[in-house]
């Protein structure tokens, strides 16, 4: 028996994970480099799920419940503390904990969509396919941290690392958007990666697209598959 196993039996035996088939909701997170535009694409798609009667909810990470915001000011903000990449990780997998079981499940439980900006798939990328951890380990503690919840859709938003660099430019950079270009080409790759192994719930595209485009292809997505979602009830 493998270690994954050990962990995820144990975890589903005190109850840390949970069938997301029992909720009614739908959960769509938005993933991508720094400087993608994905809080842009975030926005537009709520107030277009708004006007046609969708009860939304949106959150971020790290945030949304306020041991993630504190979490948050420690992980990007307080550049002067020294943190490695596995203590990094954990503080990431400690405020999606919270948010998963504060915001999400219960948003989703009463049938809101839920949009994430980023979600598992940020840490798998920027700590493990940039930052060097073990990434099945990192999908171990992420199936226990989020309670085995995964989002019914990722969009993914793709462009090349001298894009996101010259829209960041000008702005204050945290400590992830301060890491150099091979870091954040690294994390371009994981994400395409990682929407290679999983095509089925996963949408990639281009972000250098106007952003009218992006978000008619987005909008499209989504009410495909929320039309789905209505023919299967």
């Amino acid at each position: 028996m493998t270690v994954a196993t050990v962990e995820s039996r144990a975890a589903a035996a005190c109850g840390c994970l949970i069938d997301k088939e029992e909720f009614t909701g739908m959960f769509i997170a938005f993933e991508g480099g720094d400087g993608v535009g994905k809080s842009t694409q975030i926005h537009l798609l709520r107030d277009f799920l708004q006007q046609r009667g969708c009860s939304v909810l949106l959150c971020r990470e790290p945030g949304s419940t306020q041991l993630g915001e504190q979490i948050r000011d420690i992980l990007l903000n307080q550049k002067s503390v020294a943190i490695d990449r596995m203590s990094e990780l954990l503080l990431f997998m400690a405020a999606r904990s919270q948010l998963t079981r504060e915001v999400i499940l219960p948003a989703l439980g009463r049938g809101e969509v839920v949009l994430a900006d980023r979600f598992l798939m940020s840490s798998i990328v920027y700590q493990g396919y940039a930052g060097g951890l073990d990434i099945e380990q990192l999908r171990t503690i992420g199936r226990i941290a989020t309670a085995n919840v995964e989002p019914d859709c990722t969009i993914i938003l793709d462009a090349p690392v001298e894009t996101g660099r010259a829209r960041r430019s000008g702005t204050t950079q945290d400590r992830l958007e301060s890491e150099n270009d091979a870091f954040h080409q690294r994390v371009r790759e994981g994400f395409l990666a990682e929407a290679a192994l999983f095509p089925e719930k996963t949408l990639v595209l281009s972000a250098v697209d106007s952003i009218e485009n992006i978000q008619e292809r987005i909008q499209q997505h989504v009410t495909a598959l929320l039309a789905s979602q209505a023919c299967g009830e």
